[in-house]
C-alpha cells in the first residue's frame, strides 16, 4: 500500500504541474512581431532647370559730360551784354552769343589796321611805277648793267613787307573784335557763370563753364578678373544703366565706348567708359527720363552668351561635383565645369541635365550608387499602408455583421 502511494503520488504532482504550465501559457500574451526598420538615407532634393543663359558684369558710375569747357576772355574791357540763357542750367545751342564785350576800342583799332593796310598798298604801287621808270631808263644805257638797287627792289621788296604786316595787323584787330563775343562752342548746358554784367574781364579771366549735351559718359570700374566674362573685354558691350529719376526707378541704354587701358593704382580696377547719345533728349525731344549729369548709376554690362547653363548653390559642389539622385533612386556623383562664382551660387555650363533631381540635404556617408529615399515616397507609402489597413478592417467589419 505504501508502495502505492509512493508511486501515485509523483505521477499526481507531475500531472497537478503540466496542466498549471499549460494554464498559465495559455493566459499569457503572444509577443509582438517588431516592425522591419528602413535604414534607407531621406534626401531633399531639387530640380535641376538648363536654359540658355546670358553673362553680365555689374559696375557703378556717376554720369558726366565727355566734353566740358571753361569759358576765358581773350580781350580784355566792360561785360556789355548778357544773354539770358547763360544762367546756370541754361540750354545753349553752337554759335549761340553768351556775352559780349565792349567793342569799341577794337572797331577802332580794325579802322586803323585798315588804314594802314591801305596806305601800306599804295606806297607798294608807288614804289611799283617807280621801279618800272628805273628800269626803262637803264635800258637806254647800254654801257654798263644796272644795279639791284639801281632797279629798285630792295624798295620794292621792303613796301611788300610793310603791306604783310599791314594785313596781319587788320586780321589780329579783326579777330580781337570777334573775340568781343563770347559764343557757346557746342550744344551745351551752363554749369556756371562767373561774370556780371558791367563786370570788367581781363584776358584769361574766368567767365563761366559749359557741359556738353550731345554725349555722356560713365567711367565703369571691373576687375581684372571679371573681363573675362566679356566680349573683346568688353569694347563695344552693351550696357543696362538702372538710376533714380523723380523718385523712380529708371532704365537707359549705353555703349562701351572705349577702355581706358591701364589698372589705377589705388583701386586697381580696370575703367570702361559707357556712352549715351543726347542724355537730356534735346535733339530727339523724345518724352522719357533724362539721365542727368552727376546721376549715380549702377551699370550690368551684357557679356558672353552660354548655349545651356544653370544655377546651384555652391556649398553643394565638391571637388567639382555634385551629388544627383538618379532615376533608380540611387546616389550619383556627376562633374560639372563651373563657368563664374556669382555670389553664393555657381554657374553651371555642362555635365547637368534639365531635370535632374539634384541632393541638397546632408548626407554622413554618402557613396556613389547607394540607395536614397525621398520624404515625399514615405509619405506615399504610408497614405497607402494606411488605405489598406482601412479596407481590411471595413471588410473585418463586414464580415463580422454578416455573421
Amino acid at each position: 500500500m505504501a508502495r502505492k502511494k509512493q508511486i501515485i503520488i509523483p505521477i499526481a504532482i507531475l500531472t497537478v504541474g503540466v496542466v498549471a504550465l499549460i494554464g498559465f501559457s495559455s493566459m499569457k500574451t503572444p509577443p509582438q512581431e517588431k516592425p522591419v526598420v528602413d535604414n534607407i538615407p531621406i534626401v531633399a532634393v531639387e530640380t535641376i532647370s538648363v536654359s540658355p543663359m546670358t553673362l553680365q558684369v555689374d559696375s557703378y558710375g556717376v554720369v558726366k559730360p565727355k566734353y566740358e569747357t571753361m569759358l576765358v576772355a581773350q580781350v580784355s574791357g566792360e561785360i556789355v551784354e548778357l544773354n539770358d540763357v547763360f544762367v546756370r542750367g541754361g540750354l545753349v545751342k553752337k554759335g549761340q552769343l553768351l556775352a559780349r564785350i565792349d567793342p569799341n576800342d577794337y572797331h577802332a583799332a580794325l579802322i586803323e589796321a585798315q588804314a594802314n593796310m591801305a596806305s601800306a598798298k599804295a606806297a607798294l604801287e608807288k614804289e611799283i611805277a617807280q621801279g618800272k621808270v628805273a628800269e626803262r631808263e637803264w635800258k637806254q644805257i647800254t654801257n654798263t648793267s644796272p644795279t639791284e638797287l639801281s632797279l629798285r627792289k630792295p624798295q620794292l621788296a621792303q613796301e611788300q613787307a610793310r603791306v604783310k604786316a599791314a594785313q596781319a595787323a587788320v586780321l589780329r584787330a579783326e579777330r580781337n573784335l570777334q573775340r568781343t563775343e563770347i559764343k557757346a562752342p557746342y550744344d551745351a548746358m551752363v554749369e556756371s557763370r562767373m561774370i556780371g554784367l558791367g563786370s570788367f574781364v581781363g584776358t584769361g579771366s574766368q567767365l563761366g563753364k559749359l557741359l556738353g549735351t550731345a554725349i555722356a559718359e560713365i567711367r565703369l570700374p571691373v576687375a581684372d578678373n571679371q573681363l573675362q566674362f566679356l566680349v573683346n573685354q568688353g569694347k563695344q558691350a552693351k550696357v543696362n544703366l538702372i538710376g533714380t529719376f523723380a523718385g523712380e526707378t529708371v532704365q537707359w541704354h549705353a555703349d562701351i565706348a572705349r577702355s581706358e587701358g591701364v589698372i589705377d593704382e589705388k583701386s586697381r580696377m580696370s575703367y570702361l567708359v559707357a556712352q549715351i547719345h543726347d542724355p537730356y533728349h534735346i535733339a530727339s525731344k523724345e518724352n522719357g527720363a533724362p539721365l542727368r549729369f552727376g546721376t549715380y548709376v549702377k551699370a550690368h554690362i551684357i557679356g558672353q552668351e552660354i548655349a545651356s547653363a544653370s544655377i546651384i548653390p555652391r556649398y553643394l559642389v565638391v571637388n567639382d561635383t555634385v551629388a544627383i539622385l538618379d532615376s533608380e533612386s540611387t546616389l550619383h556623383y556627376a562633374a560639372i565645369d563651373i563657368v563664374r562664382q556669382q555670389g553664393g551660387d555657381v554657374i553651371v555650363s555642362n555635365g547637368l541635365l534639365d531635370g535632374d533631381r539634384l541632393i541638397i540635404s546632408a548626407l554622413d556617408y554618402p557613396i556613389d550608387g547607394m540607395k536614397l529615399a525621398l520624404a515625399s515616397d514615405l509619405e506615399d507609402a504610408e497614405e497607402e499602408n494606411n488605405t489598406g489597413e482601412t479596407q481590411e478592417s471595413q471588410v473585418a467589419n463586414n464580415e463580422s455583421e454578416g455573421e
